[in-house]
């Protein structure tokens, strides 16, 4: 990346003498004080401190070494082909960030990544797009994470799929009230988000204009322009906030309250990580009616139930959630309802890691066996960190047994 035409070389940041403790606590502060203004409803001086927030330098200065040291994907160019990869360069690139009323918006980049079934579109946005995402994230998601509801999980920080899974064990305990689930996804939820029901959310946040831009702004696939109508790009640095912001409101939609000391009401029980989510419900015809709850909510954002993925089971029967089957188990001489709460690996997740081993196997005859070990070891130990929170002891062990049979 070469530096602007009219930056002087007293212009450029000194990357090197940048006193990090101090842009983070800087970053810290406003985003406390933006947090707290959000709590007490003070709208006035969330958007004031959501402006200086934007402008802030330590702002620039952090959003340019995430997206272009610590993120994985800093290596990923854009339709520009630029990468950031010197420390000029990267003191140029937060002179540049100074002005974002001038920020001119690229269209992404498709590109495609293989799932279990097809392949997942993403879209990779330029350099200097990412930085200008990450600012703008850095002054809206404060604002929301203090109205966020408690049981969304997903893309949220200090949050994650452990603590989802926590909540469904405390919600489909063996004595639950609510044991008919319906464990549902959202198809596309990425590519068919309203903007409009967004646009609506946001409000009037400063950096409005530039969200609506990266909303309006299309992808280059093949070299030609495709124009978006619908949807957020999968891959953009602020994309995950903006369905949060989309999907915000469901617990209510449900009848969902709480008391002041946090005690739920209503008839349902909801968890959702991003796009996945499961209802508890007392019956069936309660389960089916709040599936058409959520369909019809979902339709005022342009989203919909997968018909493909979305089940409405007992759990006497189970269900899979975030790659775990939680499934209630007879146990007629050990527990006073009868039942026991077990929460496993899944099947197809199960499967997965069988196939990757399998493929790293293969990919691997006649090489050293260090080789194998070195590649293999981080999965192994990726999948098993990952799962030994629920009951997963036998499945370790058949696992085991599994690589065994193959050495």
């Amino acid at each position: 990346m070469q530096p602007a035409a009219n930056v002087t070389s007293g212009d450029l940041v000194d990357w090197q003498a940048i006193d990090w403790k101090r842009v983070y606590r800087t970053v810290k502060n406003l985003r406390q004080r933006i947090f707290r203004a959000s709590r007490t409803g003070d709208l006035t001086r969330v958007r004031s401190l959501q402006r200086l927030r934007l402008k802030s330098r330590a702002n620039a200065l952090e959003s340019v070494r995430r997206v272009t040291q610590v993120n994985r994907g800093k290596s990923t160019p854009g339709i520009d082909h630029v990468v950031v990869t010197t420390p000029e360069e990267r003191g140029a690139l937060c002179h540049q960030l100074s002005t974002l009323d001038l920020h001119k918006v690229h269209p992404v980049r498709r590109v495609y990544i293989p799932k279990r079934k097809g392949r997942r579109p993403l879209g990779i946005p330029t350099i200097v797009d990412r930085c200008v995402q990450a600012m703008v994230k850095n002054a809206l998601e404060p604002f929301w994470e203090a109205r966020f509801e408690g049981v969304s999980y997903g893309f949220r920080p200090g949050r994650g799929c452990h603590d989802a899974i926590e909540k469904v064990f405390g919600l489909a305990r063996p004595n639950t009230t609510r044991p008919w689930v319906v464990d549902a996804d959202i198809e596309g939820a990425f590519n068919n988000i309203g903007h409009a029901a967004l646009e609506q959310a946001i409000g009037n946040f400063p950096a409005r204009e530039l969200i609506k831009q990266w909303l309006k702004a299309g992808y280059v696939e093949d070299e030609m322009l495709h124009p978006t109508d619908t949807g957020v790009p999968q891959g953009g640095v602020i994309s995950p906030l903006l369905l949060n912001v989309a999907l915000h409101g469901m617990e209510q939609a449900l009848g969902i309250s709480y008391t002041p000391k946090g005690v739920r009401r209503g008839t349902y029980a909801l968890v959702r990580y991003a796009d996945d989510l499961v209802v508890f419900s007392p019956t069936h015809e309660k389960a089916i009616e709040a599936q058409h709850i959520l369909s019809t909510w979902l339709g005022t954002r342009g989203l919909r139930l997968s018909g493909e993925k979305t089940h409405i089971r007992h759990l006497r029967e189970g269900f899979n959630f975030l790659g775990f089957n939680i499934r209630h188990y007879p146990t007629p001489n050990s527990s006073r309802s009868g039942y026991k709460l077990l929460i496993k690996p899944s099947p197809d997740s199960i499967t997965q890691i069988k196939r990757k081993l399998k493929g790293l196997w293969r990919k691997h005859v006649g090489s050293p066996a260090v080789a194998l070990i070195n590649e293999m070891n981080p999965i192994i130990r990726g999948w098993s960190n990952y799962f030994r929170i629920g009951v997963a002891k036998a499945v370790f062990a058949a696992l085991d047994r599994f690589m065994y049979a193959r050495a």
